[in-house]
């Protein structure tokens, strides 16, 4: 028999907003195994003691931004309806069922006013990565490092093009260096002192986020991004860093000092990194034998001009210092150049009688020219450890770890495009979004026991 439903919404009831929250709901892990009061600690500087009006506490501000991180909700004005009628919000934030919920305005001008040029955000993913350490899900012996890239608040087609000075590489000197002491001790005279010369190119700078940059790589979408360079702990995948670029900057940059500044801020003790195809670079394969740590990084095949023999079908003899090409002849050491490159020449009148010349060169003069970076050893030694049983275990782990964590910032928090303009407003958005999913695995890690 069909029956109408009473009218229910003008009873009242005595209810307890924590009987409402189901039991298993995250917030409640998060709640139960997650201290927050070290925030009131993080922003106390930026807090008058003795004057102005009461704020609103700096705990709930911090907690209504992780709610939306939590739980992929992209805007602050939809932030706040939902705490309004979400009963697991407002038990997480403390409020009762009749509390007014903070405006959405007062996140924005804290992050604009109150925070801005301040390294909070920085300090309490630290403290949350120190956290986990304490915990014992940090091991901080294997990290995992990529990018992936986030599409900018800016329209592709609004830009004006500008010519900007190239960065100068921190490697320069240690290579110059490098380079002087090789010719030294393959009897050649030091290299001319070359002025400094500022070098430039031409980019698409964004007429809306200036601070973006146009991407243009092979299989990437093209437009104005920024580059989450983000590194995980092998053990329980916890985000040990996190740090934003623009999209035209290589993976390879900001590396290694990303590294250092793990091992000295954390205390890590790195055994191995594991690495993509990106990070197969000479000054990278040499940062990481210089800090004594097993580098395993993917493989980039360069084809050959076609119809040319690949550089590895010709020998490298340590002990002479020089190559022999699949006819036997031998390639002598020449010079090295500014670049660190040491350049090995054939004999010309062997090569012209050679077989294989079509196959080797097309240069006039009949001379087959092989380079050597200076330290090209550190960069065999990291093919070695790739096809080492550890090094094949370790690239491994690596799709399982810091891919895995990239597809779960995208699709469950939001991260695939910016909600704030400049590096700032999206390194505070990567940095936010690591926060939450830290803090979500050590409320599940601690509530498994």
């Amino acid at each position: 028999m069909l029956r109408p439903i009473r009218e229910k919404q003008v009873e009242l009831e005595m209810v307890s907003i924590d009987q409402l929250v189901p039991e298993d709901h995250m917030v409640r892990k998060i709640d139960e195994k997650i201290d927050f009061n070290f925030i009131y600690d993080r922003v106390k500087p930026f807090y008058c003691e003795d004057n102005g009006r009461p704020p609103i506490d700096p705990v709930m501000l911090f907690k209504m931004m992780l709610v939306g991180y939590f739980f992929g909700i992209r805007s602050e004005r939809q932030l706040e309806k939902e705490i309004q009628t979400n009963v697991a919000y407002r038990w997480f934030l403390g409020l009762n069922l009749t509390d007014k919920v903070p405006h959405h305005s007062t996140i924005s001008f804290n992050r604009h006013k109150r925070f801005n040029d301040t390294t909070v955000f920085q300090d309490i993913f630290d403290d949350i990565v120190l956290l986990a350490a304490e915990n014992g899900m940090v091991g901080g012996r294997v990290l995992f490092t990529d990018s992936t890239h986030l599409k900018a608040n800016a329209n592709k087609h609004k830009f004006v093009k500008k010519k900007v000075q190239v960065e100068t590489q921190e490697y320069i000197e240690e290579l110059d260096k490098a380079v002087e002491e090789d010719r030294k001790a393959h009897g050649k005279k030091p290299l001319r002192k070359k002025e400094k010369e500022v070098e430039e190119k031409e980019v698409k700078v964004s007429t809306t986020d200036k601070d973006s940059g146009y991407m243009y790589r092979e299989g990437k979408p093209e437009g104005f991004f920024y580059l989450d360079h983000r590194t995980t702990d092998m053990k329980y995948n916890i985000i040990t860093d996190v740090y934003v670029t623009p999209g035209n900057v290589h993976d390879s940059r900001p590396y290694l000092s990303r590294l250092d500044r793990q091992r000295e801020r954390f205390g890590f003790e790195v055994e191995a990194v594991g690495l993509d195809a990106g990070y197969l670079t000479v000054p990278i394969c040499h940062g990481l034998e210089k800090r004594n740590i097993m580098g395993v990084i993917a493989h980039r095949r360069f084809t050959p001009k076609k119809g040319l023999f690949p550089k590895w079908k010709f020998t490298y003899d340590k002990k002479t210092d020089s190559y022999t090409c699949p006819n036997g002849s031998t390639l002598t050491y020449s010079t090295t150049n500014r670049e660190g490159y040491r350049q090995y020449h054939s004999d010309p009148s062997n090569c012209r009688v050679c077989p294989f010349l079509s196959q080797c060169t097309s240069s006039r003069n009949h001379k087959k020219v092989m380079t050597r970076h200076v330290w090209e050893e550190s960069k065999e030694m990291v093919r070695e450890n790739r096809l080492s049983p550890e090094g094949k275990l370790l690239y491994k782990k690596r799709k399982e770890t810091i891919e895995r964590n990239f597809a779960d910032a995208k699709q469950l928090h939001g991260l695939r495009y910016c909600r704030l303009r400049s590096v700032k407003g999206a390194s505070e958005q990567a940095l936010m979004t690591a926060i939450a999913q830290n803090i979500k695995k050590i409320a599940n890690h601690l509530t498994r026991g």
